[in-house]
C-alpha cells in the first residue's frame, strides 16, 4: 500500500512538473486529461484509469518530444492503477517504458527508477530489483528506509556481505532501527560471519522493554561466537532487569556461569534455588550442583555433593567419580570407600583401589 500511495504521490508530481524548462510544454487538454486520470485513480477507479493510461501512452509514444514526454506521464498513472491491483510486475514494467523516453527530466526518471525497484521487489523479481535498487543508491544518499529494503533484498539472495555493507550504511543514519531492521541486522551479520558486529547491534536493543526473546538469542549469539563471559553477563542483566524469569532460565543462568569460568557463582545460585524450591530437587540438578563446586574447587562442598548424590542414584558411575575426586584432593579413605561402593554396583575397578594404602 506505502508503494501504490507513492505512485499516486508521483503522478501528482509529474503532473505538476509537466510546465517544467526541462520538460517540453503540454497542451491544456492533456493537463486536464491527467489531472482527471489522476483524480479517477485517488477514487479507486483503477482498472478505468489503467486502461485509459496505457491507451493514452501507446498513442503518444511515437509523436514528437512533446508526446513522448505525455506518454511517459501516462505510463507513470498506469503503473499506479496496475500497483492499486496488486499487479506490481505490470506496474515495473509502465515505470521501465516511461524511464526510457529522454525527453523525461533526468530528476523524473531517477524517480520512476526507485519507484521500479521497489515495484520489482515487491514482485519478487529480487535480482532486478536489487539491481535497479543498487543503481538509485548509486547515485542518491536516499533515507534509510532504501538501504534497510535493499539489505533485506539481499538478505532473501543470501548475498550475506553485501548485505551487511546496507546494513552498515543503514544504520550510520538510523538512531531507532526498530525491532524487526535490528532482528535482520543480527542475522545479516552473524550469517556474514561478522558475529562481533551482530552481537553490538543486538547488545544495543536490549532494556527492560526489550521481549525474552532478544535476550536469549544476543546470549545464544555471544555463546555461539565463543563469548561465554559475555553471554553469562547478557543474561545476568537480563534476568537482573525481571526479564527472564522462570525455571528454564533459571537454569541456563547457572549454565551459563558454568561455561564462563565462574562455577562458584553458579554453584550459589544452585543451590539457593534449590533450598527455596524455585528448581526441583531432581537428580539431575543435584549432580549439576555438585560439578559446579567441583569446577569451582572447593573441595569439602564438592565432596559433600558427589556422595549425596551417588547415595540418591545408587549408581557405580557416580561413586567412581566421587572415588576419583577423592583420590586427587588426598582423601584417601573416601577414595576406597567409594571404589568398593562402586565395585559392588558393577563398576570394574583395578583392586589397588580396594587395599589399604
Amino acid at each position: 500500500m506505502r508503494v501504490v500511495l507513492r505512485l499516486m504521490a508521483c503522478a501528482g508530481l509529474l503532473i505538476a512538473a509537466s510546465a517544467a524548462a526541462q520538460a517540453p510544454a503540454l497542451s491544456g487538454d492533456i493537463i486536464a486529461d491527467l489531472e482527471r486520470l489522476q483524480q479517477a485513480l485517488r477514487q479507486g477507479e483503477h482498472e478505468r484509469v489503467g486502461e485509459r493510461a496505457r491507451a493514452q501512452a501507446r498513442r503518444f509514444e511515437g509523436g514528437n518530444a512533446t508526446d513522448r514526454w505525455a506518454s511517459a506521464l501516462y505510463r507513470q498513472l498506469a503503473a499506479g492503477a496496475e500497483a492499486n491491483t496488486g499487479r506490481h510486475e505490470a506496474a515495473a514494467d509502465q515505470l521501465h517504458l516511461a524511464r526510457q523516453v529522454q525527453e523525461a527530466p533526468q530528476e523524473q526518471r531517477d524517480r520512476w527508477l526507485r519507484e521500479e525497484a521497489r515495484m520489482r521487489l515487491a514482485a519478487g523479481q529480487r535480482e532486478r530489483g536489487v539491481k535497479l535498487l543498487s543503481d538509485w543508491l548509486q547515485q542518491h544518499d536516499g533515507e534509510p528506509a532504501e538501504r534497510w529494503r535493499l539489505a533485506h533484498a539481499l538478505a532473501k539472495l543470501k548475498r550475506w556481505e553485501e548485505a551487511a555493507q546496507w546494513v552498515e550504511r543503514a544504520l550510520a543514519d538510523d538512531a531507532d532501527p526498530g525491532e524487526r531492521r535490528q532482528a535482520l541486522a543480527v542475522a545479516v551479520f552473524q550469517r556474514a560471519g561478522r558475529g562481533q558486529e551482530a552481537l553490538a547491534n543486538l547488545e544495543d536493543s536490549l532494556n527492560a522493554q526489550a521481549e525474552p526473546a532478544a535476550w536469549r538469542r544476543a546470549a545464544a549469539l555471544a555463546q555461539g561466537i565463543g563469548e561465554a563471559q559475555r553471554a553469562a553477563a547478557i543474561w545476568e542483566a537480563g534476568w537482573r532487569l525481571g526479564v527472564l524469569s522462570g525455571e528454564a532460565d533459571l537454569r541456563q543462568r547457572i549454565e551459563l556461569h558454568l561455561a564462563a569460568g565462574t562455577p562458584a557463582r553458579a554453584a550459589e545460585y544452585l543451590k539457593a534455588a534449590l533450598d527455596d524450591e524455585a528448581l526441583p530437587d531432581t537428580l539431575a540438578n543435584r549432580r549439576l550442583l555438585a560439578r559446579a563446586w567441583e569446577e569451582s574447587r572447593d573441595r569439602k562442598r564438592a565432596l559433600e555433593a558427589w556422595r549425596a548424590v551417588a547415595q540418591r542414584s545408587g549408581e557405580g558411575g557416580d561413586w567412581q567419580r566421587l572415588g576419583l575426586l577423592a583420590h586427587a584432593w588426598g582423601q584417601d579413605e573416601l577414595a576406597q570407600e567409594a571404589m568398593q561402593q562402586a565395585q559392588r554396583r558393577g563398576v570394574e575397578i583395578d583392586p589397588r583401589w580396594l587395599s589399604t594404602r
